[in-house]
């Protein structure tokens, strides 16, 4: 683009304040549309930032005029660009990012280009947490002796991190948005994210909470509804009195869950309470005060009980906060919610149902079998149901005060009436109870077959009790000096909580953290990084490897080719655990392995390096393959006829030049560690997916690693059309190439059938032709 271009709409900037001329913005207002104040806050974002960034080359003036008539263009598969003004990086998925960036530099210095261009242009925060995990407990030095052992376990990892990091120069700011996945690494280096204008829900929340209530309670609440009114490619936008009670945490959780409901983003506008909460974690008056003023100057400030701000919605749901009930979630999924009452009973049932998201189909002679032990010279039984995990785990609940609080009031009352957990181990279906927000199979542990989400005071309450098969309304958490004591007598009201909290949580002790947070850890501070252009890769380091993505990468665009895949089935798997049966050498295929079991540490902390990552793809033990009809992370290696494992059979795919394709159902790629659930598939040789629905995350990167995306035609699965896996198909893609378009599927038995390709908008067709958008990215970084 021309230096000379300048921005459409620079008539409408204006200094905020007149006596501050220098601190500019582009007034919306003065736009002069009626159509403005009826759109939804969350679409003001998308208009505001496609004015600021309109330089009618990547995003044009067409785009504005497409986001104002968004009342019409909802419906009309309209494609914009949106700038985001930050990313945020969490460690597991920041680390990959920082690993890509290095191998991307080295990229384009071998295409001729300058590697610092490879740099992020669009700011970004690294935020290293999800780390401590707890080896030791219930001493006063526990903490200092898990950070000590944490350190000494992930000190190569945070080492090799923090040379990857400097070497791209991730900046620090604090402008309020945030994005993941492989998409934001586009978006670092200037890449507008391509999206669909999408359809706005807008979620009325009313009336009042009962005392005994978390955040927790609702978020499961609102996330079964969502899952029912399916808000998937949509917006959700909060609005209505209810929202007023909630907190800046409780707002947190709710949209932290947002994967989980399938939405493209869950909005809540600021209000009194968003300002409120910036002054009470230590912000200054002045930048409190701007920051007022520009809200209500561009009319995104809210009042939520002002019906007159209330703008127009594609569709509008409501919740009553009365009708909310102390709930869990599980025992596979986050959207199965289940009211505590109904705990005991929906266990029971899920026992004897069919092996499933809600069912283990244990026969029911056994239901009541025991498996006795010993721990620390008493006698115990285990039995289906009993709870031998209940973690407060990092996560957002964990930053909410409220629940912090309530979980150790709970605990606090509980050791006042003598009460103490329970400690069983075994192998039944035994539980885990987690104040986390996923509890996919073998995500928490691979022998905690049942795993329910809750609040941190209902974890502290199942430990409690040892079991998932309790009606806490009647039955005793347990007894204290022969007399019982049931949950209601030590839950802490809302009020309880409240007055700690105001007590505690106040400005001076975020400012003290905020004060040190850089000090704080002589350890991490000591850690040495170099200032070289070029990353320098340690063949000796088992974290960090430059990955594969970009060997071979040429200067010019790849051609459209019709690739015969062959099936490998299954579904994508989280991180647990490195098993000691990890296919192949964990760290490569020439390396042996270095370290005993327990110091493998987990496939998360190590997806920095591709060769431990493709091992643990598909590597899920919960795994269930119609190959083998049972669950096993292995499928059939076809020109054999051998059960392998996943990597195994895919490694020798690969040798022998057979691109493969994976058949799924619906939702396919629910679940964490985002990146990898489709770098994974990619280096195991996977060229298409072919699922009746996707995760909407999973989705956008698998496009963003060059996998194609196909989706069954309304009324069509594997079943209904016939697919046993055993077929080689053959995916015609035909010239040329539109968004979604309807393409062939030819089986070596001659049947064919139609899908739809799931490449959405223009901008994922372009990534495509390169082979990815990483590569995109290096090609036109080398260019320019």
């Amino acid at each position: 683009m021309s230096a000379a271009v300048k921005n459409p709409f620079e008539h409408i900037v204006e200094p905020l304040d007149p006596k501050d001329p220098k601190q500019q913005f582009f007034n919306l207002s003065k736009l002069g549309d009626p159509r403005y104040d009826r759109l939804p806050f969350s679409i003001r974002v998308l208009l505001e930032s496609a004015v600021r960034n309109c330089d009618e080359f990547l995003v044009k003036r067409s785009d504005v005029e497409s986001i104002l008539n968004w009342k019409q263009t909802q419906f009309q598969t309209v494609e914009v660009p949106f700038r985001p003004a930050r990313v945020i990086l969490q460690d597991f998925t920041g680390v990959p990012a920082v690993v890509d960036f290095a191998a991307m530099r080295d990229a384009v210095m071998k295409l001729g280009g300058d590697p610092e261009k490879i740099n992020p242009v669009c700011p970004a925060d690294l935020v290293i947490d999800h780390s401590i995990q707890v080896d030791f407990n219930r001493k006063s030095d526990s903490l200092q002796k898990n950070q000590d052992l944490e350190f000494d376990r992930n000190k190569e990892r945070f080492h090799e991190t923090i040379r990857c990091e400097l070497c791209v120069k991730v900046k620090v700011h604090r402008a309020p948005s945030g994005v993941g996945g492989i998409e934001a690494e586009a978006v670092m280096l200037g890449q507008p994210i391509s999206m669909v204008l999408p359809e706005v829900v807008g979620y009325k929340v009313h009336g009042a909470a009962d005392k005994f209530i978390t955040s927790t309670d609702i978020v499961l609440t609102v996330t079964k509804h969502l899952r029912q009114v399916g808000v998937v490619g949509k917006f959700v936008e909060f609005f209505g009195p209810g929202v007023a009670q909630l907190s800046i945490a409780d707002r947190a959780t709710i949209a932290n869950m947002c994967p989980e409901y399938g939405a493209t983003a869950a909005f809540f506008p600021v209000d009194d309470v968003s300002l409120q909460y910036l002054e009470q974690t230590g912000r200054e008056p002045e930048k409190l005060a701007y920051i007022t003023q520009y809200l209500k100057a561009v009319a995104i400030f809210r009042d939520y009980n002002d019906v007159c701000q209330d703008p127009e919605f594609t569709q509008v749901v409501e919740l009553d906060l009365s009708t909310v009930v102390p709930c869990c979630s599980g025992p596979k999924r986050p959207q199965d919610r289940i009211p505590v009452s109904d705990m005991k009973k929906d266990f029971e049932a899920c026992l004897e149902a069919k092996q499933g998201f809600k069912g283990f189909q244990v026969a029911p002679q056994h239901h009541n079998a025991t498996a006795p032990f010993q721990f620390n010279g008493k006698e115990y039984a285990l039995s289906h149901g009993s709870v031998v995990i209940a973690a407060i785990t990092s996560c957002t609940n964990t930053s909410n005060p409220s629940v912090m609080l309530g979980a150790g009031l709970l605990a606090k009352k509980a050791v006042e009436c003598g009460l103490s957990v329970s400690v069983p181990q075994g192998d039944l279906i035994a539980a885990g109870v987690l104040s986390g927000n996923r509890n996919f199979e073998g995500r928490v542990h691979p022998n905690t077959r049942a795993n329910y989400l809750a609040s941190p005071p209902l974890v502290i309450a199942y430990a409690l009790a040892g079991t998932v098969r309790i009606d806490f309304e009647n039955e005793p958490i347990g007894n204290s000096e022969g007399k019982e004591v049931f949950l209601r007598d030590i839950w802490p009201t809302r009020e309880e909580i409240q007055a700690v909290e105001r007590m505690f949580v106040i400005p001076s002790m975020f400012k003290e953290v905020y004060e040190k947070i850089e000090n704080v850890n002589e350890r991490w501070n000591s850690l040495a990084a170099p200032s070289d252009k070029l990353y320098t890769w340690d063949p000796r380091s088992t974290y960090i490897k430059s990955p594969p993505f970009f060997d071979g990468l040429v200067s010019t665009c790849l051609s459209v080719g019709q690739p015969p895949p062959q099936l490998i089935q299954g579904n994508v798997g989280p991180f647990p655990a490195c098993p000691g049966s990890t296919p192949g050498p964990p760290c490569g295929r020439t390396r042996p392995v270095l370290t005993p079991y327990p110091d493998y540490n987990s496939y998360g902390s190590r997806r920095g390096n591709d060769a431990v990552m493709a091992r643990g793809t598909f590597a899920n033990i919960r795994l269930f393959n119609k190959f083998l009809n049972k669950q096993a992370p292995q499928t059939v290696h076809l020109p054999t006829g051998e059960t392998l494992d996943v990597f195994d059979a895919a490694d020798r795919y690969q040798q022998s030049r057979i691109p493969l394709l994976v058949l799924a159902g619906k939702e396919y790629g629910s679940g964490s560690s985002r990146d990898w659930a489709a770098k994974g598939p990619f280096l195991l040789g996977i060229k298409a997916v072919l699922a009746e629905s996707y995760e909407r995350i999973h989705r956008s990167n698998l496009v963003g690693m060059g996998v194609i995306p196909l989706e069954y035609l309304p009324g069509d699965t594997a079943d209904s059309l016939g697919l046993t896996g055993r077929e080689r198909y053959s995916v015609v893609i035909p010239e040329p190439l539109t968004p979604r378009m309807v393409v062939d599927i030819k089986l070596d038995s001659g049947k064919t059938f139609q899908v739809r390709m799931r490449f959405d908008t223009d901008v994922e067709l372009a990534y495509f032709r390169h082979g990815g958008i990483l590569n995109y990215m290096i090609r036109k970084m080398s260019e320019s």
